[in-house]
C-alpha cells in the first residue's frame, strides 16, 4: 500500500493544489524524504544542493561503458546526471517489454549512485531528445483513436501502463528509499507544443501515483513557452540561455506554487547534427568565443547559487534507426547517427578541450579535493584498409522478409514494422507513363526502380523533392524502396508520423491510381543469412552502377599490441567510397552512414570486438553502388567530421 503522504499528494495534484504548499507557508515545502526546496534552494537532507547535473542517456550508451562514462561526469566536477528514457525500446510491441541491456535502467541508476552522483528522472512519455518520435513507440498511431501528448484516453492509458512499469524497475531507487533519484520531469517542453492543463493534471496525476519524488516542468525562456507549460503545484524551470531564462521564470511564473530555486534544466554547450551536404558538425571546439560565452554562463549560474544540467555532458549514439528528425520550414532534417553533439564528453567517451575548461569553473565552487582525478582512456585503435567484398543484392533477399500482398500499399506501421525499408513492388497491367505521385506525400526517402534498375530519388529532406517521371510497359515492375529516415521528434508535425507510403500511388493523371502491391517489412532486425555468407562459396556478384542495394561482407582481426581493455579497441569505422547505408559489426547495428554528411565515421566500441585471433564480421547494406567492386572500410582513431556532395541532389 502507498504511503499515506503519497496519496494525499496525488489527491491535491487532482484539485490542482500545490501538495506542498498545502501544508506549509511562505512556500517553504516541507522535507519530501531527502530532498525538497524552498524559495531559493534545493535541499538534500535539510541542507542546501546546488545540482551541478548532466544529461546523459543510458540507452545510448554501450551498457559495459556504462561505469567509464559515469566516472568522467563526477571527474568533471558534476552531481547529477539527468536522463531520458526512451518508451519505444523498452516496449517495442504493446505489452512485451525489455528491461535487458541497455534497456536495464534501473542498473544504470545503481552506477550512477556508486560513483557518487544522484539522477534527475525525465521519463516522459515524450522526451524529445533527437530520438525517433520523441521516444514514442510507433505502433502508438495504429491504435483506434490515438492523439499524443493530449488530454486523449488511449493516449493516457498506454502512458498509465509504461510509467507503472518503469516505476517497477526504479521505485526502489528514489532518495526517499535511499535510492538516488531526487525528482522527475513532468513530460517534457509542453510549453513549445501546446497548453492543456487538463492533460498536464492527469499526467501530473500519473507520475505522482507510481512516484514519491516531486515533479518539476522545463520550458524554453520565453512567455509563451512558460504559460503553456507551467502547472499548479508543479516546480516550473526553464531551458536554454540562464540570464533571459530565469528572468522570465520569474517574470511571466506568478503562481507561488511553482517557484522555486533556479534550474536550467538544458544548458546547451552546442548544438545537434542533422544529414545535409551544407551542414557543418556542431561544436565549439576551435570556436574561444563561443566556448567563453559558455564557461561565462555557468560560472554565473555558480556564483548566483543557481543550478544547472549541460545538454549534453554525453550525447552518445543514435544506434540503428533511434535517430529522430526535425520538421523545417518545409522539409525533414534527420538527425545525424552520431549524437556527439560537441558534448565535453565525446561520443566515444574521451573527453575535450571544453570538458577540462568547464572542470575548471566548477572546481571553483567546490571544497579543495572534492572532485576526483580524471581517468585516462587509451587512444583510439586504428584499423587498416579492410575489404568488402559484395554478398547479394537486397532484391534477391526477398524471400527473407515477411510478405504482404494487398491492392494498395499499407503504411510500415499498419505491416507492424517501425524501422528500416519497405519494399513496395507492382506489375504493371498495362503500359503507363508519367510522374509517380505519394497520395500521402514523401515522408521519407523514396528510391525509384523499374525492373531493378535505379530511375531516381524521392527524399522528404529536400526543400523541393523531386517527382520521377517513369514508364512502365506491360509485365514491368515498379519498385519503391521506402527508408524511414526517422520520425519527427519536435514540431507540431510529430503527431502523425506514420511511415512508409500512405496513400494511393497514382502515375500520370491522378486518376490512374496503381494497384496490386507485393509489400516486404524489412525490418533488418536480422540480416538475411546470403548477406554474412563468405562471397567465396557463393557466385560471383555484378555490381553495377544504378542497381539495387547490395550486401557486403569482410572481417579484421584485432592487433596483437592492442591491450585487454575494451576502450582501447576503439575506433571509428570510415567507408570512404560508400554512398548511403547501413552498417554492422559482430551483428551490432552501429546505424546509418551519408557521404553527405557531417558524419564521416561510425563509432565502434571496443566492447563489441572480439579481441586476439578472432576475427569481428563487418556487414555493409549500400543503398546506392556505384559498381563499387572494390569497396572497403578503416578504422580512424580520429574522428574527421566534413561535407561531401550530394549526388542525388535535385
Amino acid at each position: 500500500m502507498k504511503p499515506v503522504t503519497s496519496i494525499i499528494r496525488a489527491i491535491l495534484i487532482l484539485l490542482a493544489v500545490s501538495p506542498l504548499n498545502a501544508l506549509a507557508t511562505s512556500n517553504e515545502h516541507v522535507d519530501n524524504a531527502n530532498f525538497s526546496y524552498n524559495n531559493r534552494s534545493f535541499l538534500l537532507n535539510g541542507a542546501p544542493y546546488q545540482i551541478i547535473g548532466g544529461q546523459m542517456d543510458p540507452q545510448r550508451i554501450p551498457r559495459a561503458y556504462w561505469r567509464q562514462r559515469l566516472q568522467m561526469a563526477r571527474a568533471m566536477g558534476l552531481n547529477t546526471i539527468f536522463s531520458y528514457i526512451f518508451w519505444n525500446r523498452l516496449e517495442p510491441q504493446p505489452g512485451k517489454w525489455d528491461f535487458s541491456d541497455q534497456n536495464d535502467v534501473a542498473a544504470y541508476f545503481r552506477l550512477a549512485q556508486e560513483e557518487g552522483l544522484h539522477v534527475v528522472l525525465r521519463p516522459g512519455p515524450y522526451v524529445c531528445g533527437e530520438h525517433d518520435w520523441g521516444g514514442f513507440p510507433a505502433w502508438l498511431s495504429q491504435v483506434p483513436g490515438m492523439e499524443v501528448r493530449s488530454n486523449n484516453a488511449p493516449f493516457l492509458n498506454a502512458s498509465k501502463t509504461y510509467i507503472q512499469r518503469l516505476a517497477k524497475e526504479v521505485q526502489a531507487l528514489q532518495v526517499n528509499n535511499g535510492g538516488p533519484i531526487l525528482m522527475a520531469q513532468l513530460e517534457n517542453e509542453y510549453g513549445s507544443f501546446g497548453s492543456d492543463k487538463t492533460y498536464l493534471k492527469a499526467l501530473a496525476t500519473i507520475l505522482s501515483d507510481n512516484f514519491d519524488v516531486f515533479l518539476y516542468t522545463n520550458d524554453g525562456g520565453g512567455e509563451s513557452y512558460l504559460a503553456g507549460g507551467q502547472l499548479q503545484g508543479v516546480l516550473a524551470e526553464i531551458d536554454g540561455d540562464p540570464k533571459t531564462g530565469f528572468a522570465a521564470r520569474d517574470k511571466y511564473v506568478t503562481d507561488s506554487s511553482s517557484l522555486g530555486p533556479l534550474l536550467d534544466g538544458e544548458y546547451y554547450v552546442t548544438w545537434l547534427d542533422s544529414w545535409a551536404s551544407n551542414y557543418s558538425h556542431e561544436t565549439d571546439s576551435g570556436d574561444t568565443a563561443a566556448s567563453q560565452q559558455a564557461l561565462k554562463d555557468l560560472d554565473w549560474i555558480l556564483s548566483n547559487n543557481n543550478s544547472f544540467s549541460l545538454y549534453m555532458f554525453h550525447g552518445g549514439t543514435n544506434w540503428g534507426f533511434d535517430n529522430g528528425a526535425i520538421w523545417g520550414s518545409s522539409y525533414l532534417e534527420a538527425v545525424t547517427t552520431s549524437y556527439d553533439y560537441g558534448a565535453p564528453l565525446d561520443e566515444s567517451g574521451r573527453p575535450t578541450n571544453i570538458y577540462y575548461q568547464i572542470r575548471d569553473v566548477i572546481a571553483k565552487y567546490l571544497p579543495d579535493g572534492t572532485i576526483p582525478d580524471v581517468p585516462i582512456a587509451p587512444n583510439l585503435t586504428q584499423v587498416a584498409e579492410i575489404s568488402l567484398k559484395p554478398t547479394v543484392s537486397l532484391f534477391d533477399t526477398l524471400d527473407f522478409f515477411h510478405k504482404t500482398s494487398a491492392d494498395y500499399p499499407l503504411s510500415m506501421e499498419a505491416l507492424g514494422q517501425s524501422y528500416g525499408f519497405v519494399l513496395y513492388e507492382h506489375i504493371a497491367k498495362t503500359s503507363v507513363q508519367g510522374k509517380v505521385t505519394l497520395g500521402g506525400g514523401i515522408r521519407d526517402r523514396v528510391i525509384v526502380y523499374v525492373n531493378s534498375i535505379r530511375i531516381g530519388v524521392m527524399d522528404s529532406t529536400y526543400a523541393a523533392p523531386s517527382s520521377e517521371q517513369v514508364s512502365l510497359q506491360k509485365d514491368d515492375c515498379l519498385q519503391l524502396l521506402v527508408e524511414n529516415l526517422g520520425r519527427v521528434d519536435y514540431a507540431q508535425q510529430l503527431k502523425d508520423q506514420i511511415k512508409g507510403v500512405v496513400g494511393n500511388v497514382t502515375m500520370g493523371n491522378e486518376s490512374t491510381v496503381l494497384t496490386g502491391w507485393s509489400i516486404y517489412s524489412m525490418e533488418l532486425d536480422n540480416i538475411p543469412p546470403s548477406a554474412t555468407t563468405q562471397p567465396s562459396s557463393q557466385k560471383s556478384i555484378h555490381v553495377g552502377s544504378g542497381g539495387p542495394p547490395v550486401f557486403y561482407h569482410g572481417s579484421y582481426a584485432i592487433s596483437p599490441d592492442v591491450s585487454q581493455s575494451p576502450l582501447s579497441r576503439d575506433t571509428f569505422l570510415s567507408l570512404p567510397n560508400g554512398v548511403k547505408g547501413v552498417a554492422w559489426v559482430n551483428g551490432r547495428n552501429l546505424g546509418r552512414y551519408w557521404t553527405i554528411g557531417p558524419q564521416q565515421s561510425l563509432y565502434v566500441p571496443g566492447c563489441f570486438l572480439n579481441n586476439g585471433t578472432d576475427l569481428n564480421e563487418i556487414i555493409v547494406l549500400e543503398l546506392e553502388p556505384r559498381g563499387n567492386t572494390t569497396f572497403f572500410a578503416k578504422g580512424l582513431s580520429t574522428r574527421h567530421w566534413f561535407n561531401n556532395f550530394d549526388p542525388d541532389a535535385p
